[in-house]
């Protein structure tokens, strides 16, 4: 298995295979537009800007489980996100990352990284990195800033 097996949504239904970025590696990311964390949108804007040459690429899924931190719709929260963030990486369908409902990418990357005491997602803007291959090698928690994982990300994209 690997997260090129899944299908996701953009914001306006169109479905994407993942297998359009086998070679790619990827930084898949919960997001929230009205959360203390959102301005991470900067950091995460800032490695995409830095690596997307080299075959990087953030994956932003807006989710709304926690606290509400998402309450725009799909296209109200791109222009947010653009405007006042400068995101240029590929924002998808809001999700839902946690409970019975959780869409199945989410379910595989918990699996595959499960979080210190749980492998539920406690918080918006937890991250994934995964390899060109399409595995998870590593977990961030929300308060880890992106700037922190850059160096992880070099390594995933020598490999």
């Amino acid at each position: 298995m690997s997260v090129h097996e899944y299908t996701v949504r953009t914001p306006n239904g169109e479905e994407v295979s993942l297998s359009d970025y086998k070679g790619q590696a990827l930084l898949i990311v919960n997001t929230a537009t009205k959360c203390g964390l959102t301005p991470q949108f900067q950091g995460l804007e800032t490695l995409y800007q830095t690596y997307k040459d080299e075959g990087f690429v953030v994956l932003g899924f807006p989710c709304n489980q926690f606290m509400n931190q998402e309450p725009l719709g799909n296209e109200e929260m791109i222009k947010t996100c653009k405007l006042n963030y400068g995101v240029t990486f590929p924002l998808f369908e809001k999700v839902l990352v946690n409970g019975t409902n959780a869409h199945p990418l989410y379910q595989y990357l918990k699996k595959e990284q499960k979080g210190i005491l749980s492998n539920k997602i406690k918080w918006n803007f937890t991250k994934f990195l995964v390899d060109r291959n399409g595995q998870v090698t590593e977990r961030y928690g929300p308060n880890v800033e992106p700037g922190k994982i850059e160096d992880d990300i070099k390594e995933v994209l020598l490999k």
